[in-house]
């Protein structure tokens, strides 16, 4: 499987399907007065679309990426386990990303106007446009799962951070609170530089908040996410996990792959990971293992459930 770059400019803009009705419908395989699906949550992240909600779904990719799956149980019928299986995936991330997705049987307007040549296929959307080329064919979920985590980083580098409420779209339109808050114009230098790719100055922007106020915990947790940002440049995710497997009681080895578990949007992994080897190890390494696991806990946020349960492992496999 060769991975697409993810790329925001020069995307196709497809905000004009949103007014696509079912009479324009001639030609891709449905009767025109075939009723659509009714769109509704099929997960806390995965809703299935059909005319009247691809305006929500369009709107819903100006928060954070949107992934959808064509699928057609007539044309088709591996397709149907295949959009399960990208939606079982994609659940993992906790709304970095929500499914939405496509019945081409009931809904063949909407593939006729994306101009769907074959299904499966996957499109991302952000900011209402594809951002990569189109996914065709079906994916193993080994190729799905590393598929959105190289997406993942690759969001996380350029500085987009965005995740979808649960069950935000539910078949109804998406409402105001979905939208990401304004952003504080104090972390603006920080934020600008991670998305024109410049870590170092992101660090640095950090650094200058927390020296000014050492208790504004979210510039705390913006310095921590960037200093793994600068640690996982340019590292080849298959070769670091090839050197952790090699030797699971290297601390710069594992602490790496927890590093870009942790941008692929497996948190828990991460923790695990780490815990893990604190237990195995002792003195220097295991507090440098510890110091690096903390480090991760507060790029996550010291509110946010995994943390909690991650200290109280930790606790647990320190004493």
């Amino acid at each position: 499987m060769t991975q697409q770059p993810f790329s925001r400019p020069g995307a196709v803009d497809l905000s004009g399907l949103a007014s696509t009705t079912p009479a324009q419908d001639a030609s891709f395989g449905g009767p025109a007065d075939a009723a659509p699906a009714q769109g509704r949550s099929v997960g806390s992240y995965t809703v299935e679309v059909d005319e009247q909600l691809f305006q929500s779904v369009l709107e819903a990719s100006m928060t954070a990426p949107v992934v959808l799956v064509f699928y057609s149980a007539s044309r088709a019928p591996e397709s149907v386990t295949y959009a399960g299986d990208v939606s079982a995936v994609v659940e993992e991330y906790d709304g970095r990303f929500l499914v939405g997705l496509v019945d081409i049987d009931k809904n063949p307007q909407i593939a006729q106007a994306l101009q769907v040549p074959q299904v499966p296929l996957l499109y991302i959307l952000l900011d209402g446009r594809p951002v990569t080329q189109p996914i065709l064919g079906a994916l193993n979920l080994e190729e799905l799962r590393t598929v959105f985590q190289q997406l993942g980083q690759q969001l996380t580098t350029q500085g987009i951070g965005g995740r979808h409420k649960p069950n935000a779209l539910g078949g109804a339109a998406a409402t105001e609170e979905g939208a990401e808050p304004a952003m504080d114009p104090r972390y603006a230098p920080a934020q600008d530089a991670l998305e024109r790719g410049d870590i170092d100055a992101a660090v640095v922007e950090y650094e200058k908040l927390i020296a000014s106020n050492p208790a504004d915990s979210e510039a705390v947790a913006g310095l921590a996410m960037a200093k793994v940002l600068q640690r996982t440049q340019g590292v080849d995710l298959n070769a670091a996990r090839a050197a952790a497997a090699a030797a699971p009681d290297d601390v710069d080895a594992q602490t790496l792959v927890a590093d870009l578990d942790l941008l692929g949007g497996h948190v828990e992994d991460a923790f695990i990971r780490l815990i893990e080897l604190v237990r195995r190890t002792s003195e220097d390494e295991r507090n440098q293992a510890r110091e690096h696991l903390l480090g991760l806990f507060a790029a996550v946020g010291n509110d946010d459930e995994r943390v909690l349960k991650g200290r109280q492992s930790l606790a647990s496999a320190l004493f």
